[in-house]
C-alpha cells in the first residue's frame, strides 16, 4: 500500500509538472514532403517510380545527396553516459535530451535530425554501430559520450567515414566560448597571444576548449583537472590529458586552481567546481570570468561581478550565455550546403568569428556573445563554415 501510494504521489508530481505536458508523446514526427494523394503520386513515390532512382543512384551514389534526405539529414548519436548534467543515465533516459537536440537542428538552421541512442558503452561496437548507420545521414552529431572514450571515438569515426562528424559537447561549446572570449578581450584592450587563460575541467568541454584557443592563437594556458595543474611531470594523466599537459602550460607551473588564478586574465569553467572569491580577486584587472557550469556555475555571477569586467555564464537567466545551439545548427548547416567530408578547425574558427561579429559593433559587458533567438546566428555561421570548408578543398559543391 506505501508502494502504491507514492506512485500516486509521483503521478500526480508529473500530471502537474509542464515539462512532463510538453513531452507527451515525444518532440518529434516524421512528415512527408510529397503528396501521395492518389495512383499517380504513390506509383512516383513507390514501386514502380522509386525504382528508376535507387537504379541511378547504384550507378552514381554521390546523386542520393540531390534524390534523398541525406543532404539535410544528420543522426544524434548518443549511448546516455554523460547527459547534460545528469550523468551516465542511459540510453533510454537520454532519449527526451535527443529529441530536444533534433528540434533544435529543426528549429534554428533547417536540419532534420534523427535521435539514435546505443544500448551499449564498448567503443567498438558504438563506432561500428554508426558505420553502418552512417549511409543513412549526411552527418553525425556525437551526444553527452562520456570522457575520455568520446574522444577516440570521434577520431575512430572521422578516420572511417567521408561524412562530417561532430561532437558537440566538445566542439560547439569551443567555438561559442572562443567567440564570446574574442569579444571580451576586444572590451578588455587584450591581444589573444599575451592572454593568460585558466581553464577548469579537463573532460571533453575542456580540453576541445583548450585545443581550439590554442589554435587561436593563446599563448598562455593552463588546464586544471580535479588533482591540479596539468604538466607534461604528472604522472597519473590519460593519454589525452598528457598530450594536453605538452600543449599547454609552457611556464611549467604547478599546484592547484586557486594557484593558477593568480594573475591570470581569464578563468573558464566547465568542471562543475566551486572557485573561492579570495581565487577570483587575485585575478587580473578588468579579469574574464566565463562560469559555465548548468545549472550551479562554478561561481555566482553576483560574486563574479566584483571581481570581474566580463562575465558569462550557461545559464539562459543570466547575460552572455554560452549556449551550444548558437553553433551545431549552423556548422552542419554549413558543412551539408557544401557537402564537405569532414568539420576542421579552421571551419570551427570560421564559426567562432562570424559569432563573434554579430555583435562586434556593439560590444558590452553583458553582450559579448549573440542571444540564441538572434535570427542572424544560423545563416552567418552556415555561410561561414561553408566558405572555409570550400577555402580548404573539402567541400564537394
Amino acid at each position: 500500500m506505501v508502494a502504491d501510494a507514492s506512485l500516486r504521489e509521483h503521478d500526480a508530481a508529473r500530471f502537474d509538472d509542464p515539462a512532463f505536458t510538453l513531452h507527451e508523446g515525444g518532440k518529434l514526427a516524421v512528415a512527408g514532403t510529397v503528396p501521395v494523394r492518389d495512383t499517380q503520386d504513390l506509383s512516383l513515390a513507390y514501386t514502380p517510380g522509386v525504382a528508376r532512382v535507387c537504379l541511378a543512384i547504384a550507378e552514381d551514389p554521390a546523386i542520393a545527396h540531390e534524390f534523398t534526405w541525406i543532404s539535410h539529414t544528420v543522426a544524434v548519436v548518443t549511448d546516455g553516459t554523460a547527459v547534460l548534467g545528469l550523468g551516465d543515465i542511459g540510453p533510454a533516459a537520454a532519449m527526451p535530451v535527443m529529441e530536444g537536440k533534433a528540434l533544435l537542428f529543426k528549429e534554428f538552421a533547417g536540419v532534420d535530425a534523427v535521435p539514435i541512442c546505443l544500448d551499449t558503452t564498448d567503443v567498438d561496437d558504438l563506432v561500428e554501430t554508426v558505420v553502418r548507420l552512417a549511409p543513412s545521414f549526411g552527418g553525425i552529431n556525437l551526444e553527452d559520450i562520456s570522457a575520455p572514450r568520446c574522444f577516440e571515438i570521434e577520431r575512430r569515426l572521422k578516420e572511417r567515414l567521408d561524412i562530417p562528424v561532430f561532437h558537440d559537447d566538445q566542439h560547439g561549446t569551443a567555438v561559442v566560448v572562443l567567440a564570446a572570449l574574442r569579444n571580451a578581450l576586444a572590451l578588455t584592450g587584450r591581444d589573444i597571444e599575451s592572454t593568460r587563460v585558466v581553464i577548469s575541467g579537463a573532460g571533453a568541454a575542456g580540453v576541445a576548449v583548450a585545443r581550439i584557443l590554442l589554435w587561436a592563437g593563446v599563448g598562455d594556458l593552463q588546464v586544471v583537472d580535479r588533482q591540479g595543474v596539468l604538466h607534461r611531470d604528472r604522472t597519473d594523466l590519460n593519454p589525452v590529458k598528457l598530450r594536453l599537459a605538452h600543449d599547454t602550460n609552457s611556464t611549467g607551473m604547478s599546484g592547484v586552481l586557486t594557484d593558477a588564478l593568480d594573475g591570470a586574465d581569464v578563468f573558464i569553467g566547465v568542471s562543475g567546481g566551486v572557485v573561492p572569491e579570495e581565487a577570483l580577486a587575485r585575478m587580473a584587472d578588468d579579469a574574464i570570468v566565463f562560469a559555465l557550469a548548468n545549472p550551479n556555475p562554478e561561481v555566482h555571477p553576483d560574486i563574479a561581478q566584483r571581481h570581474a569586467r566580463v562575465i558569462a555564464t550557461g545559464r539562459s537567466d543570466y547575460p552572455n550565455q554560452i549556449n551550444n545551439v548558437l553553433a551545431f545548427p549552423g556548422i552542419f548547416r554549413g558543412a551539408l550546403d557544401v557537402r564537405a567530408h569532414t568539420i576542421t578547425e579552421d571551419m570551427k574558427l570560421a564559426a567562432a568569428d562570424a559569432l563573434a561579429g554579430l555583435v562586434a559593433d556593439d560590444l558590452r559587458p553583458d553582450r559579448v556573445i549573440p542571444e540564441p533567438f538572434d535570427p542572424r546566428v544560423a545563416t552567418a555561421v552556415a555561410s561561414a563554415v561553408a566558405s572555409a570548408a570550400q577555402r580548404e578543398g573539402i567541400a564537394r559543391r
